[in-house]
Formats: structure tokens, sequence, C-alpha cells
């Protein structure tokens, strides 16, 4: 149990660092990485790493000065076995690229050699064009001291050199085996960057923001914040404008709605015994019902269920005092509940039965939405039942009769 524990604790931390073992390694046919008599066996494992960083598998060595295996590269490879066990060692650097159409050597200094000189950019493009053709290509990285030899760098067919600070142009084996496999990858798996930003919810509707605009002035109002009464009029088009240069989306609107509302009403809610008025529950309600195309699950939709319930209208408050205590009932309805995308007034899950409380003065986007809500819920085999506010209110027992046949 020990052993289990340790090593879900080592591949969350994996996870967390961007090495996720989950998921599948590029396999794309690449160059092969020559280093000539690497002299630490950390240098080699750092390599490897980088190399693993960009999709590298082939890895040969020539005269590693420690010997190989080595214990200190598979401790810096951190993770790039599938790298360090395929190495092939190698006595000469000939003998090593012996099958190399292509050979690149990476260098700092000029070597007076008469042959072209390229950037990484440059000599990855040529890789991929020879890889693709079958043929091997390979790029040569020096020793940790004084890199190549000039007889090292004639068996190249190209020089590369980086474009670096030509008064600190030294870099170490890593961080040159890396720079290559970055060039090389880019170009071979098409450049694609491995996530992005998710995806965003619509831009909020003039309706969203108009509803959220009133809510917010009604409770400025209420703390005197527009004042004095003849600036009124700008600072309302400066807090207007605030918003729309914001182009939110429909989500950013329930998370704003939300905070005013926590604001306004967490502390106050209980004083007043945990009740909306009319208007308020009416324009909360018309901000879940932009809900329908967003995603349910998420915490601040969550959060405008949890205020609903904690500051139910009377004929909820009075429904869900029935549901709760009639023995047919009982245990089986919640209140505020997203099942999917949508959050019905009650739902039941053991008896696939949702009901919809229709409040008084309500608007065309509301019923527009329940409309919607009730298609959806009816095509995942629940029953629902509207209930008018004024009907719980006036008769209880009748509308649980309502609910009992359904």
């Amino acid at each position: 149990m020990v052993d289990a524990d340790a090593s879900a604790i080592e591949s969350e931390s994996e996870r967390m660092s961007g090495t996720d073992k989950t998921k599948p390694r590029a396999e794309l046919p690449g160059p092969v990485v020559v280093l000539v008599e690497p002299q630490l066996g950390e240098n080699i494992g750092m390599a490897a790493r980088a190399m693993g960083n960009f999709g590298l598998t082939r890895l040969r060595l020539v005269k590693p000065r420690d010997g190989w295996p080595n214990m200190a590269a598979e401790r810096a490879a951190a993770g790039a076995d599938h790298i360090l066990t395929q190495v092939e060692v190698f006595e000469t650097v000939e003998a090593a690229v012996a099958d190399c159409a292509l050979l690149f050597a990476t260098t700092a200094r000029a070597h007076d050699q008469a042959k072209p000189v390229v950037a990484p950019e440059a000599a990855a493009r040529e890789i991929v064009t020879e890889v693709a053709q079958g043929a091997t290509a390979g790029i040569l990285f020096g020793r940790e001291r004084w890199g190549l030899t000039n007889e090292e760098v004639s068996l190249a067919t190209r020089i590369v050199t980086f474009p670096v600070n030509p008064g600190f142009a030294s870099l170490n084996l890593a961080q040159a085996v890396l720079l290559m496999g970055y060039e090389w990858f880019k170009l071979a798996s098409g450049g694609e960057i491995p996530f992005s930003m998710p995806e965003r919810s619509e831009r909020a509707s003039q309706h969203q923001m108009e509803a959220f605009f009133t809510n917010l002035v009604a409770e400025l109002d209420k703390v005197e914040f527009l004042r004095p009464a003849e600036k009124r009029d700008v600072m309302l088009v400066n807090l207007r404008n605030i918003f729309s240069r914001m182009e939110p989306t429909k989500q950013d609107m329930h998370t704003l709605h939300g905070v005013v509302m926590a604001l306004a009403e967490g502390r106050k809610g209980p004083a007043k015994g945990g009740v909306l008025d009319g208007g308020q529950a009416t324009r909360l309600r018309a901000l879940l019902a932009e809900q329908g195309n967003g995603e349910g699950g998420s915490s601040s939709v969550r959060g405008l269920a949890r205020l609903l319930r904690r500051n139910p209208t009377d004929a909820e408050r009075l429904l869900w005092q029935a549901l709760t205590r009639d023995r047919r009932f009982a245990a089986q309805f919640q209140r505020q509940t997203p099942v999917g995308r949508h959050i019905p007034d009650f739902v039941s899950f053991s008896r696939r039965v949702a009901i919809e409380i229709v409040q008084p003065g309500e608007g065309e986007v509301v019923a527009r939405d329940r409309a919607a809500r009730t298609a959806w819920l009816a095509e995942r085999g629940y029953r629902v039942v509207e209930l008018a506010a004024a009907a719980i209110e006036r008769d209880i027992e009748t509308a649980l009769a309502t609910i009992e046949k359904a």
C-alpha cells in the first residue's frame, strides 16, 4: 500500500511539473545526437532530458570519460530512461557518424573551414527534409571544455552556430542539445503548442448586461455611492463603459453578479429572514436563464444557485417545507441543484421529476429559458411540473397532488 501511495504521489508530481506519463510520447523520426567525449554523467543525463522534451530518441556517445552505463546520467535524465536504455557507444567519431548522409557540427568558434555555416532554424529545415527521404541526419556536440576539434568539424556537412552574445557565447551541453531539438521538433510537429486558453463562453447579451447594471446601480444607490447628484449621470456612463470595454462573456456576468449579490445580501440575508424580494428574485433568475448555453457545473453558477437556496421566495420556501415533511416526497427532492447545464427549482433524481415555479411578472427571456430547459430535461427522461407561485401560496395541498400525479 505504501508503494502504491508513493507511486501515486510521484505520478501527480510529474503531471504538475509538466511530465505526464499517461500521455503518449511523440514518435517522430529525427536526427541522431552524437556527444563527443562527454566528461560528466550529469551532462549526458541532462542532454537526454532535453532530447526527451523535443521527441529525439537516438543518442550516441563517443568515448564517455566515466564509461557507460553511468548512474549519474540516470539521475540527471529525470525520466528520460527510454533514451538512455538505447544509447550507442563508439570509440571514434568516424564510427559514430558513418551512416549519416547529412551531418551538422555545432560550435561557437569559427573554424575557418570552407563549408556552409547555418543557424539552428536552417539546420532543422534540412534535417526534416533529409529524414523524410529516409536518410540519416546527425548533429555533433563537442566536449564541455573545448568543443570539437578541427578534424571532427571537417567530417560535418554543415556547421551550426547559435545567435548568442558574442562576449559570452559558450553554452553547456544540454542547452545546445535543447536548442537544436526545439528547432527540429517545432518544424517536424507543425509547431503546435500543447495547450491554449480554455474556450470562453459566448459574449454576454445586452439583456444580461442591463440586468447586471440595473442591480449594481440599485445597490450603489443604497449606500449613496452615486453622489453628488449633478455627477450621477457622468458616473453612470463611466461605470457602464468600464464593463462594455471588457466585452464580458456570460460567465463573466454570472461571476460579477454573484460578487455584487454576495456583498449586498451575504450578511443581510439572515436578518431579513433570508427572503429575496420579487424584483431581486426575478433579476437573479433572468441571469440564470442565460446559463442555458453555458457550463452548468461552473463555480460561479453554483454560487448563484446557493444564493437562491439561502434566499427562497415565499412560494419556494412553502413548497420546500411541504416536500420535506410529506412522507410521499421526504428526502427525494433537492433545491436549486444543477442537472447537467440547467438548474431547475426542484429536482428528484430518483423519481426523474423536476419542478419549475412560475414567478409573477417574469419576462420573455425567463419564459423562453424555461421552455428550453423543459425540453432539455424531457429529452433525458425527466417529467417537468410547472406550478405558479400564486397557486402554491394559495393551496399547497393541490400543488402536492399535482406533483404526485407526475
